[in-house]
């Protein structure tokens, strides 16, 4: 076998061809990345123009009908999540907010020895159409309000049910001095059916 040897003028020969390769290559590289930077950049202000000229305009109604779906979903599941530990904790005095369920029988739901430990306190009830609501508090520095699904204020008389939805009783400290950190009451929610 024969060995090879390589001089120093061969290397560096091989060195600088190399070198000018990769420089050539370079350029182009660097030609075709802005030619295609340059193609993107005119194809999204193409495309911008086209949805605000109306056909392209449906896609973006399509992603916000996506998004309010999507924000709908989300909600029924907050609320989901809301209604089990309202209804864990009826069980207890001291927890807010709560699910209150009419007995079979009797159209009155009494809570005795309530503890509002917060500023507020929610019930969070589901009438029937066509029912009524009324609610009595043993403490006249209680507020009691409906608030959802629209806003009534117990003190002007009974609500009567337009539908069947959730219905969100609000119980607020409304007196003139500090509320007591634990504020003890009873609070009566009559549910009857209109006759």
């Amino acid at each position: 076998m024969k060995k090879r040897y390589v001089t120093k003028a061969a290397i560096t020969k091989i060195d600088k061809s190399k070198t000018r390769f990769w420089q050539s290559n370079n350029i182009y590289l660097t030609f075709f990345g802005v030619s295609f930077l340059l193609l993107l950049v005119v194809n999204a202000c193409s495309s911008e123009s086209f949805s605000e000229n109306g056909s392209a305009g449906t896609e973006k109604v399509v992603i916000n009908d996506k998004e309010t779906k999507a924000e709908q979903n989300a909600r029924e599941v907050k609320n989901n999540i809301r209604n089990s530990y309202a209804r864990l904790a009826s069980g207890r005095s001291d927890v807010c907010p709560k699910l209150i369920q009419e007995k079979v029988g009797s159209p009155v739901v009494e809570r005795t020895a309530e503890v509002m430990v917060d500023d507020y306190c929610d019930y969070f009830l589901y009438a029937r159409e066509g029912q009524v609501i009324a609610v009595q508090t043993d403490n006249r520095q209680l507020e009691a309000l409906l608030i959802v699904p629209t806003l009534h204020n117990f003190a002007n008389g009974d609500y009567q049910v337009g539908s069947y939805d959730k219905h969100v009783i609000r119980l607020s400290y409304n007196g003139a001095t500090y509320k007591p950190e634990n504020l003890v009451y009873d609070v009566a929610v009559t549910v009857s059916d209109v006759h």
